[in-house]
């Protein structure tokens, strides 16, 4: 498989960084030693410009190639995301999370290790007609750190023409990669209900308005909204994962609070899903005599994959893990905020092979350092090619 013989001999270097980032894990917008780490290794590597503070802890590093450019200049963004999570590790490894309850069970340690290879290896050879941008992102974990570096000007102040991103996949053979042109992650929204009753004795429900009853009915009604609302051939999912309702077992509680998400591919069935859920919230307030408050917040627009971009990232993965390696995935109702940057740029999000690991958002998940040759060969060769004299 032709990964670039210099990230060969960078990989060491590269999963030595990967630790150690995996051992300081930080949450969304918190993320100053990471962000200093990899402001440290872009100044070191000599791009032409390293840009501290974009979204609140957001790092770029620009880098020029040595070719001329025929016409505009052209410039590429490639992203990663430095953010862990609020998971107790339970690896077991040397390099271990050194700070309980926090670790990198999503693998953003590896991204953003990978990009920092790629960056090294480009400011080395700028063997390319253009501009190479690298974007680390802080608070991809709920946060949107890619909207907070949108609005503090990522795109106009660098110039970008079109964006990348990348993330691993467990379970994704290592050495191949996977993509789709179109919805390839979903939008995802939170629902809240604070259901309000009439509370008194468990032996005496008569006289009481029941809100667990009635958070019972919604849940089951909002189910009907995927069932028979929305087309056979569209995809949603609406889930209420939060119940919290009373302290004892004969006390009929006053309120009841109902948390969940909701996820979709497409606008129109977002926009319809919401409409059934304040439909159906009110349905059932009617029916039970509760009082229901419904919180309905919009989060991560659904990320779509740009065709021309789409194209080329697929030939790039096919240069480097063979054609046979490059799978067209189904879309996945998981969400993921680089969908502000393909909403503002045309791009592509593409998915690395992390091999037979633990799953994402698992405490015992680690990033595959064997896939980094493959990932970063991936980010080279998508500049070289897509800016190329």
């Amino acid at each position: 498989m032709p990964i670039v013989n210099r990230v060969a001999d960078l990989q060491p270097d590269i999963a030595a960084w990967r630790r150690d980032i995996h051992e300081h894990p930080e949450l969304m917008y918190d993320v100053h030693r990471t962000a200093a780490f990899v402001a440290d290794r872009l100044r070191e590597f000599g791009c032409d410009e390293v840009a501290t503070g974009l979204g609140k802890t957001g790092v770029v590093g620009v880098i020029k190639g040595k070719k001329p450019a025929q016409g505009d200049t052209r410039v590429i963004g490639l992203r990663a995301d430095m953010d862990a999570l609020p998971i107790h590790e339970e690896t077991n490894l040397p390099y271990a999370s050194k700070t309980p309850g926090k670790m990198h069970a999503c693998g953003h340690d590896g991204h953003t290790a990978m990009l920092l290879g790629a960056a090294r290896y480009l400011a080395e050879t700028r063997n390319f007609a253009g501009d190479a941008v690298v974007i680390f992102q802080p608070a991809e974990e709920g946060g949107a750190g890619a909207a907070a570096m949108i609005k503090d000007g990522l795109m106009d102040r660098f110039k970008i023409d079109q964006v990348y991103g990348m993330h691993n996949g467990p379970g994704l053979p290592l050495g191949s990669f996977a993509i789709r042109p179109g919805p390839i992650m979903a939008a995802t929204d939170a629902i809240d209900f604070r259901i309000e009753g009439h509370g008194g004795h468990a032996a005496r429900p008569h006289i009481c308005i029941d809100p667990v009853v009635a958070g019972s009915q919604l849940i089951i009604a909002l189910q009907s909204i995927v069932s028979r609302n929305v087309d056979p051939l569209d995809s949603a999912v609406i889930s209420v994962c939060e119940f919290e309702a009373g302290n004892a077992r004969n006390v009929i509680p006053q309120t009841v609070v109902l948390r969940g998400t909701v996820r979709t591919l497409r606008p129109e069935v977002r926009d319809l899903v919401e409409k059934r859920i304040r439909e159906i919230t009110a349905g059932v307030a009617q029916t039970t005599g509760t009082k229901i408050d419904l919180t309905f917040e919009r989060g991560y627009p659904v990320t779509v994959n740009h065709a021309a971009q789409t194209d080329n990232a697929i030939r790039i993965a096919k240069d480097i893990a063979g054609d046979t390696n490059v799978h067209e995935t189904p879309p996945m109702m998981g969400a993921e905020d680089f969908a502000y940057m393909l909403e503002a740029r045309p791009g592509a999000f593409i998915f690395v092979g992390n091999g037979n690991s633990a799953g994402l958002h698992h405490p015992a998940y680690n990033f595959n350092d064997e896939a980094i040759v493959y990932g970063t060969s991936y980010w080279i060769k998508l500049v070289e090619n897509t800016l190329a004299a």
